[in-house]
């Protein structure tokens, strides 16, 4: 007997229509399969097998996530299949961040009313992160939540896992001033400081489908540009050389996320005139007349995360990003500094 509720579909709940949805999602979490995954879709729990040969102490390195009010600008234009996208970075850029490599990645999805192609097209931005990312897409969690969320909203939330040697665990022990820092260029706003976004764009009521020339394109395509997933180039960076610290630059900008990954006595040291600034930041700062320090400490500012390596190996390291697609360049370099933090000039 198929599983059915007339009484709990009255109360709002249709469960057949998450059954619906898992057979739309399967083709799209088909993609994201890595040699570990076991099993499929509609257990209780994701199943992985850890392969640690050649590991002496393998350390499991986690993060967890949203994509945050980002989610507005999806609900305006009609489009669910990229914010998945920006799930699975918000996890996966903060696991690079000590070197691990991500494994697996679950999702939670909660909406007001489950509508199953909507679904379906969320999961498909999901398996499109997690592809990039090469981490197993391995479970996840849709739930109808009806007079909790509006019928037409929803919030998407992230879990991921991943693994380093733990003599491979990038930390700042080795950062010397003198090391140079170089910028990973930013897709866009990313997923961070959109209540700020919407109440500068006013995107509540304002026409996300205008076109703006600075921008090349719509408003709303532009803020929903995903996230970057700096995942391969990174690590791939990690095989060839040393990596003395890395910072992935979310909500608080530089001045929160730089000093996070900078060793006692060390201040990151930045030109502004040599930070590339994408268009919808300098479209922000002048519709909404924001300080510009208040930009740096919100926005990425067009530089997604920094590495920073010793200084004799920064020509080597921008060669062998761009060896694995990664555009990158100089930012600035570290000095000594009574505090750690970010001396912008």
């Amino acid at each position: 007997m198929k599983s059915y509720s007339e009484s709990y579909k009255a109360a709002g709940v249709d469960i057949t229509a998450g059954y619906t949805a898992v057979e739309l999602m399967k083709q799209h979490v088909a993609r994201t399969m890595t040699p570990g995954a076991i099993g499929s879709l509609g257990g209780f729990g994701g199943l992985f097998e850890l392969d640690v040969t050649g590991m002496q102490h393998p350390v499991l390195v986690s993060g967890t996530d949203g994509v945050g009010t980002k989610l507005k600008i999806a609900f305006l234009m009609d489009k669910h299949n990229t914010v998945g996208i920006d799930c699975v970075a918000m996890c996966v850029n903060d696991i690079i961040t000590c070197g691990a490599k991500p494994l697996v990645f679950l999702d939670y999805i909660a909406c007001g009313k489950l509508v199953p192609e909507k679904v379906a097209s969320i999961v498909e931005g999901v398996a499109e992160g997690c592809v990039q990312a090469g981490a197993a897409l391995v479970g996840g969690e849709t739930a109808e939540m009806p007079g909790f969320y509006p019928k037409n909203e929803y919030d998407l939330a992230g879990f991921s896992v991943g693994v380093v040697e733990k003599s491979r665990i990038v930390d700042n022990t080795q950062m010397r001033p003198g090391d140079a820092i170089i910028a990973l260029p930013s897709s866009g706003v990313h997923s961070n400081g959109f209540s700020l976004v919407r109440k500068i764009f006013n995107v509540e009521y304002a026409d996300v489908h205008n076109y703006v020339d600075e921008l090349g394109m719509t408003l709303g395509e532009a803020l929903l540009t995903p996230t970057k997933i700096y995942v391969k180039p990174v690590l791939a960076l990690m095989e060839k050389m040393p990596v003395h610290a890395v910072s992935h630059i979310t909500g608080g900008g530089f001045y929160e996320n730089i000093p996070r990954s900078l060793a006692a006595g060390c201040v990151a040291r930045i030109k502004r005139s040599d930070v590339r600034v994408l268009p919808v930041f300098e479209l922000l700062q002048k519709t909404g007349k924001i300080p510009e320090r208040d930009m740096f400490n919100t926005f990425n500012m067009g530089v997604g995360m920094t590495l920073v390596v010793p200084a004799d190996k920064a020509d080597e390291a921008l060669r062998v990003l761009a060896e694995n697609g990664q555009d990158a360049y100089f930012l600035g370099e570290i000095a000594q500094g009574e505090e750690k933090g970010v001396e912008l000039v």
